[in-house]
């Protein structure tokens, strides 16, 4: 890495891209003005990591675990995703969900340093400007978030912030997207969280939040504002409430290089883990039943692209979405319904009303069972009862974040299915012990698809992000679970593996690009050589002249 001619002494050592601490050489000091400006012991970066690891081991709790890592991050990039890297599986917790979550609830609170970019309601018709004071002009991935349905703990307003940081953080550790070419948005256009409101340190707009027209035109603005300041950027739409969710992604879809990784990135790895459970029950994903609890952006996503694949498989459209159920907060989704918003009315099918899961359940005898509500323990005894009695091994997949929220714990779906449930969550659960077994559930995150999608997409110069790319990413995550981590009850591979899951990912979509033709970019004949000179090591570079 080349440093800037005019960055040296003091300057250096406050600027996190560049910063390396303890570790600047005798020589580096000398020329960079840095002597007396450290201790004069020089630390290798391994040296370095083992302090940050004794120190973050002996914070209290995950919450300042993650206001460390955050500060870390701040000081020294480096070091920061050198750790994270080689600790992804104890520290993806705190850096994303659950500890997110109450990370976002706190933000205001916990506020150290501005990372990121915020575009207000009072920043129409200057979009453009503010995207222009960002100090990186080579953007290549944004997360961008309006804050309104932050996982499942509803609408945080500007504190919503923390999930794009958290996003790009993990681009960067789980696929080496590089952190210069990473910009996180917060869209602000107010809450309507009375409590965040009254609290006299909220950082947002005290306002409620605009809607209609006058949203669209804001976000709009920026849609319009990216293409020309930081062209070829993709943008991750994240953590919109669901009419907004849906509707930004059919607006900007086939205009401009997005996703919404609620919607789709949920969608795939679910898909991944949905093919894997098949093939411990035996069943093809055409064969199966589906019940989703929740009829959200998150449940029609993945719905969505169960069927997509199925039609891939030969099944007709009508067909596949007859094999997907769902209950709302109103009972099951039928035809008879007058009040179903657009999302769900392809999934109303001619039925009889029930007015609770554990009826939907006891009529229709799904094979799989997706929590997708925020509504923690529905999935309750009885509930798991009744999918252990129609399955001889029930799928269950309690998706909710953060944990919190979690439709049931791993115990408790073991437990309730005398051990025969075949289960994923959305957050980490510990390894039960039931019987003389042990189980060993597997997280069913995004973090397995999106950071790869994101890498394939910007090694090919990707104009459009299409279903066939998440079609192929939940078949290379797939690919990953061999039938040892079945045998433990684990639908996943091990977050260890994720920066090479993540590689494998954005070779199979930088052949979709290419197939499409929608590559920006010429694609070489070894797509992995590709990828990997596209993904970013953190190690020490010499600044000597």
């Amino acid at each position: 890495m080349r440093l800037p001619p005019d960055l040296r002494g003091i300057r250096l050592l406050h600027d996190p891209r560049y910063n390396k601490g303890t570790a600047f050489t005798e020589a580096e000091r000398d020329e960079l003005g840095l002597r007396g400006l450290l201790p004069p012991r020089v630390l290798s970066l391994a040296d370095q990591q083992r302090r940050i690891l004794a120190n973050f081991r002996a914070k209290p709790s995950m919450l300042e675990q993650y206001v460390f890592l955050i500060s870390l991050q701040d000081r020294n990039e480096t070091l920061f995703y050198r750790t994270l890297i080689d600790h992804v599986a104890e520290m993806m917790p705190v850096v994303y969900t659950p500890t997110v979550g109450e990370a976002c609830k706190a933000f205001g609170h916990i506020f150290r340093r501005p990372r990121g970019l915020y575009i207000s309601a009072s920043d129409r018709t200057r979009v453009r400007e503010v995207l222009g004071n960002w100090p990186e002009r080579n953007v290549k991935i944004i997360v961008v978030t309006d804050g309104e349905r932050i996982l499942g703990l509803g609408d945080l307003g500007a504190y919503g912030m923390g999930i794009p940081i958290g996003k790009l953080a993990l681009y960067t550790a789980c696929s080496g997207v590089d952190p210069a070419g990473c910009l996180p948005v917060l869209i602000d256009v107010g809450t309507d969280n009375e409590s965040l409101l009254a609290d006299p340190l909220y950082t947002g707009l005290v306002q409620h939040r605009i809607r209609g027209p006058e949203y669209y035109a804001l976000v709009d603005e920026f849609v319009e504002a990216v293409q020309v300041e930081f062209p070829g950027a993709i943008i991750q739409f994240e953590d919109f409430a669901t009419d907004n969710a849906f509707g930004l992604l059919d607006r900007y879809r086939d205009r401009v290089a997005c996703f919404n990784d609620d919607i789709q990135g949920t969608a795939a790895v679910t898909l991944a883990g949905l093919v894997a459970a098949g093939r411990v029950t035996g069943l093809r994903l055409e064969e199966q039943r589906f019940l989703f609890f929740g009829a959200g952006s998150a449940a029609t996503g993945i719905a969505n692209l169960v069927v997509a694949a199925m039609v891939r498989n030969g099944v007709s459209a009508e067909a596949a979405r007859a094999r997907c159920w769902f209950v709302d907060t109103k009972g099951l989704v039928t035809a008879g319904r007058s009040d179903l918003a657009p999302h769900k009315r392809p999934y109303a099918h001619a039925h009889a009303p029930a007015g609770n899961l554990l009826a939907a359940i006891e009529t229709l005898r799904p094979t799989a069972l997706l929590g997708l509500s925020a509504q923690p323990r529905t999935f309750s005894e009885p509930v798991l009862r009744a999918m252990a009695a129609v399955n001889l091994r029930p799928i269950v997949l309690a998706l909710s974040n953060p944990t919190s929220k979690a439709e049931c714990t791993a115990e408790e779906a073991y437990r309730w299915t005398d051990g025969r449930a075949v289960f994923a969550s959305g957050s980490p659960f510990p390894p039960v012990e039931l019987d003389g077994r042990r189980f060993v559930p597997g997280q069913g995150n995004n973090v397995y698809v999106f950071p790869g999608i994101g890498l394939g997409a910007i090694a090919a110069g990707a104009r459009r992000v299409t279903t066939a790319m998440f079609l192929a990413a939940a078949d290379s995550l797939g690919t990953f679970v061999g039938p040892d981590l079945l045998e433990q009850g684990t639908l996943y591979p091990p977050l260890e593996a994720i920066r090479e899951v993540s590689a494998r990912i954005a070779e199979a979509v930088l052949r979709v690009v290419e197939a499409e033709g929608l590559a920006g970019a010429p694609i070489a004949a070894d797509p992995a050589v590709m990828v990997r000179s596209h993904m970013y090591d953190p190690v020490y570079s010499s600044y000597l002249t």
